[in-house]
């Protein structure tokens, strides 16, 4: 679900889990819309009991449970005011003290996640960064699992970060290295190249960022779109040249795989072709 008419506001709220559902109803019951990662800052819109509906930076709205989230009104946004971490690890360990052998971790932290980075002369330890957790705790993660600088990947930089996710689930409303759907894994790719695109299939193929290309001519990074017809778009995927496709399916073997663009069920139900502008 997307925000048509959400009044605009500061976010308020920081999701402090690795991975957050965001449900289509305020009940566990309900679909999973999609989800948001640990330090992601969110916009309150409604709050209903043990429950906070909220909208996300990509304008994608949905309920997500009052425990895995922390009210930021009073303190500003998570991540915002010093320097930020970002894990680059498809799974990220994050431990009490720096060292892997005296604790377990308290938390497993998905790709992309962004953490804030402890300063001061105290706070270092060589091989080590400290964080602040969203939940105000501090931690540590290994240096070598984040990146205190990201800067936007080129299109064959973001195909072999593609090719990091093969073998990984599919998870219809994904969007973490835990499990991705379809539309969050080429939103992720997307991303990376410092681009932001909706969230759902559907609106990726209206996007009005990307410009469709006849099939002839599709290039690799271009976004391929799938479905029985242009009213029923599917499914999404990147096409990575040499006629192969890669995208997060549930069908066959779920997970990331890659495929072939011109297998007969694939180029039957090929709708559209876009390249992000």
């Amino acid at each position: 679900m997307v925000a048509k008419s959400a009044p605009t506001g500061r976010p308020d709220r920081v999701v402090v889990v690795p991975v957050a559902n965001m449900f289509s109803a305020p009940n566990e019951n309900s679909d999973v819309a999609s989800q948001a990662i640990i330090g992601s800052n969110v916009v309150t819109l409604d709050v209903r009991r043990d429950w906070v509906r909220v909208r996300t930076d990509d304008r994608y709205v949905g309920w997500m449970s009052r425990n895995v989230l922390r009210d930021r009104e009073k303190s500003g946004p998570y991540g915002t005011s010093g320097p930020v971490v970002r894990t680059e690890a498809l799974f990220a360990n994050v431990y009490q003290e720096p060292a892997v052998r005296v604790h377990k971790p308290v938390l497993t932290v998905p790709f992309e996640s962004r953490l804030e980075v402890a300063t001061g002369r105290e706070e270092r330890k060589v091989g080590w960064l400290r964080v602040r957790l969203p939940d105000q705790r501090a931690a540590w993660i290994r240096s070598g699992d984040g990146n205190r600088n990201p800067t936007p990947l080129t299109i064959p930089q973001s195909i072999e970060l593609a090719k990091r996710f093969l073998g990984l689930p599919y998870l219809w409303g994904g969007r973490s290295s835990y499990g991705y759907d379809c539309s969050g894994f080429t939103q992720m790719l997307v991303r990376s190249r410092g681009i932001t695109m909706p969230r759902d299939t559907r609106l990726q193929a209206e996007w009005e960022g990307a410009e469709e290309v006849d099939r002839k001519h599709v290039v690799p990074g271009d976004l391929l779109f799938f479905g029985p017809s242009p009213e029923q778009i599917n499914h999404t995927a990147l096409y990575i040249g040499e006629g192969e496709i890669i995208h997060s399916t549930a069908q066959n073997r779920p997970g990331v795989q890659i495929g072939r663009l011109n297998d007969p069920s694939r180029r039957r139900t090929l709708i559209a072709c876009k390249r992000v502008t």
